[in-house]
C-alpha cells in the first residue's frame, strides 16, 4: 500500500532554469571559463554542483570544483528564488495527496533552505512533510542516503514509498534505494532512457502521476 511519495525538485515540481544558468555562468566566469549555453547547462540539472563542474569542464579538479560550488551558491543566493517557478497545479495536487493521507517529501540536490524559500514564495510549505537537500547528506544522489533518510524519518517501509523524478540521477537513486520509481518527461531525459531502469510508469508531467495516485494507483 502506497504511503509516501517523494519528489525531485528541478524539472519535476518546478523550473529553475534561468537561475541555474545565471549561477553556473557566474561561477565559470569567476574561474576564468567561458559561459556555457542553455541546453548544455540544462543537461547537468540534477547533478551535484561538483559533478556539474566536472561535466562542463571535462576534467575532475576537486579543488576547482569546490570553488565552483562556492561561487555558484553566491549567485544562487541572489537570484535562484526569484527565477524559480512551480509548475501549474503542483501545489494543489500535493495538497490533495496530503488530504488523502499520503506523506509528501522532496529529495533534491538543491539546498534545503532554497527549497523552503521557493515553497514559501508560492505559499506551498504546507504541501510537504519533509525536505532533504544536498546540504543534508554526506553523499548526494544517486547515492540513496537522502531518500532512505526521508523514508526513515517518516517511519514507513521503503516498499510503501514512491520516488518521482525527471533524470537518470533520479532513476538511479530510486534503484539504489530499492524504491519504486516514476519518471516524468519535463526534464531532458527521454522515455527510452528511462525504460533502461526499473519504473512503475513514465508520464509527461508530474500532475499526471498525482492524478493517477488520486485515482487509485497503489
Amino acid at each position: 500500500m502506497l504511503a509516501a511519495i517523494f519528489f525531485d525538485f528541478d524539472y519535476t515540481l518546478g523550473d529553475s532554469t534561468k537561475g541555474i544558468v545565471l549561477s553556473v555562468n557566474f561561477a565559470r566566469k569567476k574561474l576564468g571559463y567561458q559561459e556555457k549555453g542553455l541546453e548544455e547547462i540544462k543537461r547537468t540539472v540534477g547533478l551535484s554542483l561538483k559533478e556539474t563542474h566536472f561535466a562542463l569542464t571535462g576534467k575532475k579538479d576537486e579543488k576547482e570544483a569546490l570553488l565552483f560550488s562556492k561561487y555558484f551558491k553566491e549567485e544562487a543566493d541572489r537570484v535562484m528564488v526569484d527565477y524559480t517557478e512551480l509548475y501549474a497545479g503542483v501545489r494543489e495536487n500535493l495538497l490533495r495527496l496530503k488530504n488523502k493521507g499520503y506523506k509528501i517529501g522532496i529529495v533534491t540536490t538543491k539546498f534545503r533552505y532554497r527549497i523552503e524559500q521557493i515553497l514559501s514564495k508560492f505559499n506551498a510549505c504546507d504541501s510537504v512533510d519533509i525536505i532533504v537537500g544536498g546540504d543534508d547528506v554526506k553523499i548526494e544522489k544517486p547515492n540513496p542516503e537522502g531518500l532512505l533518510g526521508a523514508i526513515e524519518y517518516l517511519g514507513i517501509d521503503r516498499r510503501n514509498a514512491l520516488y518521482v523524478g525527471d533524470s537518470m540521477v533520479d532513476a538511479k537513486t530510486a534503484k539504489n534505494a530499492d524504491v519504486s520509481f516514476v519518471g516524468v518527461l519535463t526534464g531532458t531525459t527521454t522515455r527510452k532512457e528511462f525504460e533502461e531502469y526499473p519504473n512503475l510508469c513514465i508520464r509527461k508531467h508530474v500532475n499526471e502521476i498525482c492524478h493517477d495516485i488520486l485515482e487509485g494507483l497503489k
